[in-house]
């Protein structure tokens, strides 16, 4: 990857690679989790603990191979009510995974199978390791290319790396495991054969290529993105949504859009955004942790940032920035405003060009804006302030006090108009530019 940092904490949808497969895991019903890392990658370990708590964290201090990789989590597999249940080995890197890709796995498991392997047809095996079926259609042996002959690498069958092991013989499988090959490696795909001699029964299940594409640098990693992205798309629209442009439209691995919701062009969604039924969000819009209510309206050219917070009906036009607030029901803040840290109330209406001023450069401070009252064009509320129920503010007013239910606030500076002053002003300088010229 050319990166500072580990391989699988590089995000597809806004979410770790690695965040991807445990969360898969915790979606299958996992009752355990251990990853196994390399040295010296703290973030990483982080990473994992963000998505499941519980998890074992193994270090391998030596690369020896996939096998070796995960006997480093021996303490783990071996526990268990009489190591009853299944163990499955994914991979970090292959963030498009998915339960109904792994379900015809965990179904042969459940229904006798000792061990098995995930696998997909290849348009281009070169490079992927071959997945030799017997006479009777059970896995036989795994075959990386580097030590495939000739017949075996006509193979097209591939293997994906992840696996599935009955519980109860996985780590005599493992320990038995040989590196005599090329690489003087422990494979982990050798438990095959090592299956077979001891008269285990060995499957594969087939899935998409796509589900497993691994990611080991930016150009895969932009190919992930893309798949993940028309996947996120095409469930949107079966879910009710409709994408005026999908292509130009990208969403997080969280986002959740309801029905009717229409999405114009050029939208991005950011982590955390939830969409309601009947939603419309125009153009140019960017979202990111902001729950969006029913029939709300959004943009063009709008910025909801983390903590804001649509009622149903409410409005949010182009050029607004929303940033820790909630729009209360039917409120409208339309073009060219900044609101943060704030409570906008009901049918509210906020003019143009208005700001809370939330920071004062060491605290942020919230203001509070009561239901039906109308704020004034290029107006600044200086936090902490509250504007009560129905109060006007004039436009270009600065408020820095709370101002009363039905109350009127205005602080514009009296009105001075001084007759020919401009005039005389032009005269000035043009005196003065012609002084200069002779100098």
């Amino acid at each position: 990857m050319k990166s500072s940092h580990p391989k699988v904490m590089h995000k597809v949808g806004g979410k770790e690679m690695v965040g991807h497969v445990i969360d898969l895991g915790v979606a299958l019903g996992a009752d355990e989790c251990a990853v196994v890392v390399g040295p010296d990658m703290s973030a990483l370990e982080q990473v994992v603990s963000k998505h499941f708590k519980q998890a074992q964290i193994f270090v391998q201090e030596d690369r020896l191979g996939t096998a070796h990789a995960v006997l480093q989590a021996r303490s783990v597999l071996n526990t268990g009510a009489a190591n009853e249940g299944l163990v499955l080995v994914l991979y970090g890197d292959t963030p498009l995974l998915t339960k109904d890709a792994l379900q015809g796995l965990i179904d042969q498991l459940h229904n006798g199978a000792d061990v098995g392997v995930l696998g997909f047809e290849a348009e281009e095996p070169t490079g992927y390791g071959r997945l030799l079926l017997d006479e009777a259609g059970e896995l036989a042996a795994i075959r990386e290319e580097k030590d495939a002959s000739d017949e075996e690498s006509l193979v097209s069958f591939c293997n994906s790396g992840v696996m599935g092991f009955a519980r109860k013989h996985m780590l005599d499988l493992l320990d038995q495991i040989e590196n005599k090959n090329a690489n003087g490696e422990y494979y982990l795909t050798d438990a095959i054969e090592v299956a077979r001699t001891r008269g285990l029964k060995s499957i594969a299940t087939v899935c998409r290529e796509d589900d497993v594409l691994g990611v080991n640098d930016r150009v895969q990693l932009s190919q992930a993105e893309r798949i993940f992205q028309d996947r996120k798309r095409v469930d949107a629209q079966r879910g009710g949504a409709t994408l005026i442009a999908p292509e130009s439209v990208f969403f997080s691995s969280d986002t959740v859009i309801g029905r009717d919701v229409i999405i114009e062009p050029h939208v991005v969604f950011g982590p955390g955004v939830t969409i309601e039924d009947g939603a419309y969000i125009h153009s140019f819009c960017h979202l990111e942790q902001a729950v969006i209510g029913p029939n709300a309206l959004v943009g063009p050219y709008a910025r909801l940032r983390p903590g804001t917070t649509l009622a149903q009906g409410a409005k949010v036009g182009n050029f607004v920035e929303i940033k820790k607030a909630t729009i209360q029901e039917g409120a409208k803040v339309n073009h060219l405003t900044y609101i943060g840290d704030a409570d906008v109330g009901a049918r509210a209406n906020i003019g143009a060009g208005t700001i809370t001023c939330n920071y004062d450069g060491f605290f942020k401070h919230k203001t509070i804006i009561g239901e039906e009252s109308f704020v004034g064009s290029n107006s600044s509320l200086i936090a902490p302030v509250t504007i009560g129920k129905g109060a006007f503010i004039g436009s270009g007013s600065v408020i820095s006090e709370d101002v009363p239910d039905d109350a009127l606030a205005i602080t514009r500076p009296k009105r001075q108009i001084f007759e020919r002053w401009a005039v005389r002003y032009r005269a000035s300088q043009q005196r003065k530019k012609q002084s200069l010229k002779h100098t």
